[in-house]
């Protein structure tokens, strides 16, 4: 039997190319996205280690409790006196420290780089950086950038670089030197410049060091160093060796490319299950056409079981030469991925990392897929009559059976599970989970397309089949065609109804997203501008993760405050529990009766005023803003808008009352801070720094995630509660109806000429941003998915392909009463287009259902959008498809000898 199966195998050899192609597509998918995750991993810890092991011993500034019970944590940093402690250490040759602090940099349009400002750091000899292009800074003149910064800016070395000092003034540097940080976020990401000790200090006031790098001694191994080291600093700082730094940051980054493996071995399993239905259906039909072949086997003494393990032989071999075909193709994919996709994530992919893992899952998975789908058939193949030899047709008459009324009643129980499952989705509200619903209920509406397939063919093509059989011959012949086998119909479009749902899903869930964003901005801040300024938070954070302030301060990255305080947007601390501090020389300070809260410095009424005498501007509106403490611990967020109309220039969905009652005496509360509140309820507001807590009235509550969130009151009751607060956290530019679009960004951007740090946006950028990622997201999804298409297309081209072999003597005959070689290829065309369509019409259909419900199911107020252009190119696409996958099948068929195949049978 074994020989027998592999003469089979070498016979008709050319069956199982599709197929081998479908099984190699998977392989390749799943083998190259381990290999280029292996890489880029490898590739960073590379980088990572490299730069670590450059010093033998790194301490880094850490948090301690302080027993203050206002401050029971607080950044501690290194000094000067540590740097010399470990100086003296008879175990290190030499160490140096790393100051750091923030700066702001300005671009070649003289604005501030970034919305956070980059890190402003300084090296000694011995760290673990060095200069990748030029060199660091030596003087007061110079200034070295991050490579990542600088490519970003367009800055190159020789370039005049200007950067703010603590005061505000601008001060310009000659660019010597370009620093590769690798993938260290906290530089690479959010950008870095580099000056030297003095000039560091000079510019921002920061003392001490965030990082000191020791080099051990000559018969002294980096243990001994690091121990020693830590007996110098004590328990309040951290000190590693540099390999366990290295590893300790090559494992906080390693779960960024575990995530990256998970996403894409994701659609590496949707295109294992796409092959998986093309193996089942090739087998499917294979098996039935043979059945003469198998019945003689069965004649001549071929037990059951024989009959059994030879086809699944068969499905082994196959699937095993498509796994090696697609492990060495996935590896040159991987390659390629993590050549020209690590640069883009930061990452060294020099050395290529094919791992036993990759190679061993891609081959077990496509041998595994392939027998696996084979099962079913092969057990079919048993249950061949050996009377079958003594039929003189060889049609495949296994997948010619109807559709019975137990299979109508289970797709019909699939689709109402289903169902059910959408409505489930949709009652419970928006959530995390909503979204795993929905694909279970979509999962279960496949396995209904799968048990009514014959059924749903079957009535499709005869809908749609109506006008065909009026345009011709080969049209009325292929839509007869499409109904005489529906089960093997159905099995080979299945494969792209798959594909088809998943693109026109994530299409759907793309297109509203966008729409409700843009609804959202356009409804509730329907300006031109927005104008914020570049948030300096005080505290840094290192590379292994801990918050250090170089001033003391605690202060986290990101605007996060110690226990006991609350941080606002724009970095100012309120709260009744706020520790007493000095506040800086630019912010308002403390009445004798309250604690003093340092402000960072926000928009200055100057602007505002200057914004609102030009001519082209029909409103500038100004928002005030902090988090003040309520009973049992919530903070709520206080907003109070200058020259704004509430409930017109700027809105939001209510739950009850009206927005325009708002005035003195009276505020708009979200839901989810009303606390059960009522429209008529008096709401207490909280002063500070002295002033009396405010009575207000209720007027008006809105719904949760809109723009007027927290509290919004008149700017008369937020000037009193809170009369420090007298900068501006955005400005908001409405454009005069007759204005022209040029003269209004002339006059915005001549307002804030002079204030660098000022962020200013307009809305189209702000919808072009994010129709940019949304754009970006669907296209890379929809390319991982194309992936499922072609395999599915493959399947549909082995279906036509093994259908012409079968109807060889009928298409021979229709050759002898007058059919073209044209018309019997149009024959087949027709028949593949409709295949396609009706596998991507299903999808459609599902996709743009379950779309709808997986958005709706996170987003509320979803605004629901079909991208009908997008979905009248996958219909192209799916019509180019079948007449791709008819071309080869269809040239066979015509090419076939007339005479020939009439005498074959």
């Amino acid at each position: 039997m074994l020989r027998t199966t592999l003469a089979g195998l070498r016979l008709h050899k050319s069956r199982y190319v599709t197929t081998v192609l479908a099984i190699m597509l998977g392989v390749m998918f799943t083998t190259g996205t381990m290999v280029f995750a292996d890489t880029l991993e490898a590739g960073y810890e590379k980088t990572v280690m490299g730069a670590a092991t450059s010093v033998d011993a790194i301490v880094v500034e850490t948090d301690r409790e302080t027993g203050d019970p206002d401050r029971p944590w607080e950044t501690v940093p290194l000094t000067e006196e540590h740097l010399a402690e470990i100086r003296a250490l008879p175990q290190v040759a030499d160490a140096d420290g790393m100051a750091r602090s923030e700066a702001v940099l300005l671009d070649g349009d003289g604005r501030a780089f970034g919305f956070f400002p980059p890190k402003a750091l300084s090296f000694g000899e011995h760290n673990r950086f060095a200069a990748d292009e030029g060199a660091l800074p030596a003087n007061g003149r110079e200034i070295a950038l991050a490579t990542s910064t600088a490519e970003q800016i367009g800055f190159e070395v020789g370039d005049t670089v200007t950067v703010l000092d603590r005061d505000q003034a601008e001060r310009e540097f000659t660019l010597t030197g370009l620093v590769d940080f690798g993938a260290e976020p906290l530089y690479s990401q959010g950008g870095a410049i580099v000056f030297d000790p003095d000039t560091l200090r000079e510019m921002t006031g920061v003392q001490g060091y965030a990082e000191i790098d020791a080099v051990a001694a000559p018969g002294h191994t980096d243990e001994q160093v690091a121990d020693a080291v830590a007996g110098v600093v004590g328990d309040e700082f951290e000190v590693r060796t540099g390999e366990e730094f290295g590893l300790a940051m090559a494992e906080n980054s390693g779960a960024d490319t575990a995530m990256l493996r998970t996403v894409l071995l994701l659609f590496a399993f949707i295109a294992m299950f796409v092959a998986g239905i093309v193996i089942y259906n090739t087998f499917a039909i294979l098996i039935a056409q043979r059945q003469r072949e198998l019945a003689l086997l069965r004649c001549v003494g071929a037990k059951r079981s024989q009959v059994f393990r030879s086809m699944l032989a068969e499905s082994l071999v196959v699937g095993l030469v498509a796994s090696v075909l697609g492990v060495l193709a996935g590896i040159g994919i991987g390659m390629a991925g993590a050549t020209f996709g690590g640069p883009l994530l930061g990452m060294d992919a020099s050395d290529l990392a094919v791992t036993p893992p990759a190679v061993v899952t891609g081959l077990v998975l496509g041998t595994v897929v392939t027998v696996f789908s084979a099962l079913v058939p092969a057990t079919r193949a048993t249950r061949v009559s050996p009377l079958a030899a003594l039929r003189t047709s060889a049609t495949a008459a296994g997948l010619e059976k109807g559709t019975g009324w137990v299979r109508v009643v289970l797709g019909l129980l699939a689709f109402a599970a289903s169902a059910a499952l959408v409505v489930l989705s949709q009652l419970s509200g928006p959530s995390q989970t909503g979204p795993v619903v929905v694909t279970g209920a979509a999962l279960i509406a496949f396995l209904g397309v799968v048990v009514l397939g014959p059924l749903l063919v079957r009535g499709i093509v005869n809908a749609v089949g109506l006008p065909l059989r009026r345009v011709g011959v080969p049209s009325m012949l292929a839509v007869d065609n499409s109904v005489r086998s529906p089960r093997r119909a159905a099995t080979a479009m299945i494969a792209l109804t798959v594909g088809a749902t998943l693109i026109t899903g994530y299409s759907v869930v793309s297109a509203s997203t966008e729409s409700t964003l843009t609804k959202a901005l356009e409804e509730q801040f329907p300006v031109d501008y927005q104008i914020s300024t570049q948030y300096a938070p005080e505290g840094q954070e290192d590379t292994a993760g801990e918050e250090a302030a170089p001033d003391g301060e605690a202060a986290a990255e990101g605007g996060e405050a110690a226990p006991g305080e609350e941080v606002t947007e724009g970095g100012e601390v309120t709260g009744d529990e706020a520790p007493v501090e000095e506040a800086p020389a630019d912010a308002e300070t403390a009445d004798e009766d309250g604690p003093a809260v340092p402000l960072e410095p926000g928009i200055s009424a100057e602007v505002f005023d200057v914004l609102r005498g030009q001519d082209a501007l029909e409103r500038v509106i100004a928002d005030r803003s902090l988090y003040v403490d309520l009973a049992g611990g919530e903070t709520l967020p206080v907003t109070a808008y200058v020259n704004g109309r509430i409930g017109v220039d700027l809105t939001a969905d209510t739950v009850e009352g009206e927005l325009t009652d708002l005035g003195p005496g009276k505020v708009v509360l979200s839901e989810g801070y009303a606390n059960g509140a009522k429209v008529g309820d008096t709401f207490t507001l909280p002063g500070l720094w002295g002033a009396a807590d405010r009575d207000l009235e209720v007027v008006a509550i809105t719904e949760d995630a809109q723009g007027l969130w927290g509290a919004t009151v008149d700017p008369e009751d937020f000037a009193a509660a809170y009369p420090q607060v007298t900068e501006f956290r955005n400005l908001y530019v409405i454009a005069g109806s007759d204005s022209d679009a040029a003269q209004v960004r002339e006059a915005v951007y001549d307002s804030v000429d002079s204030y660098p740090t000022l962020q200013v946006m307009s809305t189209a950028e702000m919808k072009e941003q994010f129709s940019g990622i949304l754009d970006i997201a669907f296209y890379t999804v929809a390319a991982m998915l194309g992936l499922a298409i072609v395999i599915a297309v493959f399947g549909i081209s082995n279906t036509m392909a093994l259908s012409v072999l079968e109807r060889t003597r009928e298409s021979a005959l229709l050759r002898a009463l007058g059919l073209t070689k044209a018309q019997l290829r149009r024959m087949l065309s027709v028949e593949a287009v409709l295949l396609c369509l009706i596998g991507a019409g299903i999808g459609i259909v599902f996709g743009v259902l379950f779309g709808w419900a997986a958005a709706d199911s996170v987003l509320p107020g979803l605004v629901f959008a079909v991208p009908a252009g997008q979905i009248a190119v996958f219909i192209a696409v799916s019509v180019l498809a079948g007449l791709v996958a008819a071309v080869l099948p269809a040239r066979r068929a015509a090419g076939t000898s007339i005479t020939g195949a009439l005498a074959s049978e």
